[in-house]
């Protein structure tokens, strides 16, 4: 049974997180290690998390620095040659793993791969809107307009990173959008039609509810990967298209906030590709 690196990013969520570190106890795949990195919570995080500490599971603070300089601690301290990443507020099902690896294995075109979801919303279940719908393959283009893979959902081979590199500690969010842009660009994308995580939203805590304006980080990605020189002249088109897109709806409501300059500078950016 080979290794599965699960790594769990956390900040001032001492309350959730002791959930999800029990959902990856519960996993039915038993050759894991755990990895929680706490990003300097001030909270009781550490205390509430001291009676998980048993040999295969490792406890990491650093200073404040985001969750993308947490995923990539987890990243570096890791000794599998599987990676799965686990948001302090989701919950794996317990057979999240295995039908991860055995499909991984089954499909060994397939270096990473995710899983349908059940969303929950200040406490009740929701359906996910079209625009979120998740597909398996070569997926670039679906990964365009917006993140439709969940960090929590998918496994990967660690040797991803060594291709595409780590999550850019520079965006405060859509670090996520950034890296599956990265990985689809060059992979297919495996896609099990179970529902082998629950996300929870809602808390005021959220990434997507505290970053205002998420599109100029999808610009900034979008700007980066054109850059990259690692697309083919079909995907550069797509994205290009997309960030014409995006720079016209951002710099249009930079605009109306009386934000001119940003609003032009946003504007004149397809014009730089």
């Amino acid at each position: 049974m080979e290794l599965i690196s699960c790594i769990i990013p956390t900040f001032n969520r001492s309350d959730l997180v002791v959930r999800a570190v029990k959902s990856v106890l519960s996993q039915k795949w038993s050759n894991w290690e755990l990895i929680i990195v706490d990003d300097g919570s001030t909270d009781d995080t550490e205390r509430a998390l001291h009676r998980f500490l048993v040999p295969a599971v490792r406890y990491e603070k650093q200073d404040h620095a985001g969750v993308s300089a947490a995923r990539n601690r987890g990243i570096d301290l890791a000794q599998g040659n599987w990676i799965a990443f686990l948001d302090s507020d989701d919950v794996w099902q317990p057979t999240k793993l295995t039908k991860q690896i055995e499909f991984l294995k089954r499909n060994p075109d397939y270096l990473i791969c995710q899983s349908e979801e059940v969303w929950i919303r200040n406490g009740r279940r929701v359906n996910p809107m079209k625009k979120h719908r998740k597909f398996g393959g070569w997926i670039f283009d679906k990964c365009l307009p917006l993140c439709v893979i969940s960090p929590s959902a998918i496994m990967m081979r660690r040797e991803l990173f060594d291709t595409v590199g780590i999550f850019d500690e520079s965006l405060p969010a859509c670090e996520d959008y950034d890296l599956w842009l990265r990985i689809a660009a060059q992979y297919p994308i495996g896609l099990i039609p179970e529902m082998l995580l629950t996300k929870y939203g809602g808390h005021a805590d959220q990434l997507s509810r505290t970053e205002n304006h998420l599109d100029q980080y999808r610009i900034r990605a979008l700007e980066k990967i054109l850059r990259g020189g690692c697309l083919t002249q079909e995907q550069s088109d797509l994205a290009l298209k997309e960030l014409q897109r995006k720079c016209r709806i951002y710099g249009e409501g930079c605009l109306k906030r009386g934000r001119e300059a940003e609003g032009q500078r946003i504007l004149s950016l397809p014009q730089k590709f």
